[in-house]
């Protein structure tokens, strides 16, 4: 990970290398905290935060499933994570907003530990940095909605998702893909899943997976281009049917899908739909097509 020169702690600019928490922090223990990933892009206009206010929408939502009340309003917080960019010299990069139970209590009630929030940003470049993903189905289900709230960006529900990286060590793998309880497909450690059959793009529907942004644009972008956008359960049977497949995340952006457990997607490389959304995502993020310029929160 590449240093910025700051990082915005409870509302002050403070050197990476002081940003530092207690070793009893409540949620270090406990991982009740709610993060967000959110890309900056260079546009023609200057750096550009991607979907900004939604990201600190989804963490205030997060945030008040945990019973926790942030102590910044999310106008704040866009305006902190804007200074933060400006202040770091970064026009293009990934930022990570954290709220998390501080340093006062212990036991598994946090309702006495003091709220703290911080924010950082470094440069990031592809979170998959492959043409198309050789992927592979975890033996970990994804985290089950009767256990949790799945739309809720909670630290501790990453845990399921480490394991699942931690099954491709020492594999030609590059990324995981988990089940539901019911053997539907959810979604990848950090990224929703799309099939693509035709001019038709199917994907998961909301329950057990997590509510992403980036999954939200692609569905708005690709009815734009005349797809028909279905969201519903999605058996591997199925997709192994399909034409095509991709993962959408703030991370991966728009990655295709070449194979799944050594089966190969339509003919095993990034497919000619996939491609074309991949391509106006990043349009819409680099600011080069304005009908998606709502999308963008500018730094200056």
């Amino acid at each position: 990970m590449e240093k910025t020169k700051f990082i915005w702690m409870n509302g002050d600019f403070v050197p990476w290398d002081d940003a530092k928490v207690h070793v009893l922090t409540h949620t270090l223990h406990y991982g009740d905290g709610v993060f967000e990933g959110i890309r900056a892009y260079k546009t023609d206009r200057g750096g550009a935060l991607f979907r900004l206010r939604e990201h600190f929408e989804r963490f205030e939502y997060s945030a008040g499933v945990l019973g926790m009340k942030l102590p910044y309003s999310i106008e704040q917080l866009c305006e902190a994570t804007r200074a933060l960019l400006k202040r770091n010299d970064l026009p293009q990069g990934y930022v990570r907003p954290l709220a998390y139970h501080g340093y006062g209590v212990m036991g598994l009630n946090p309702r006495n530990a003091p709220v703290e929030v911080m924010i950082a940003c470094w440069p990031w470049g592809a979170y998959i940095p492959v043409e198309e993903a050789n992927i592979k189905v975890s033996s970990y289900i994804r985290i089950d909605p009767r256990s949790t709230k799945c739309d809720a960006k909670i630290c501790g529900h990453y845990v399921n998702s480490i394991l699942a990286v931690l099954e491709l060590k020492g594999t030609a793998y590059h990324e995981a893909l988990l089940l539901d309880s019911a053997g539907y497909i959810a979604e990848g450690p950090g990224e929703n899943f799309f099939v693509v059959k035709g001019r038709e793009i199917i994907t998961p529907p909301l329950g057990s997976i997590l509510a992403g942004i980036t999954r939200a644009s692609v569905i708005e972008i690709a009815k734009d281009l005349g797809f028909a956008v279905t969201e519903r359960p999605l058996k591997l049977a199925e997709v192994f049917e399909a034409d095509e497949a991709f993962f959408t995340g703030t991370a991966a952006e728009v990655t295709p899908i070449g194979s799944i457990d050594d089966r190969p997607i339509g003919n095993g490389k990034a497919g000619a739909n996939s491609l074309t959304l991949k391509a106006a995502y990043l349009d819409a993020v680099y600011g080069r097509n304005l009908n998606y310029g709502k999308f963008l929160t500018f730094i200056e």
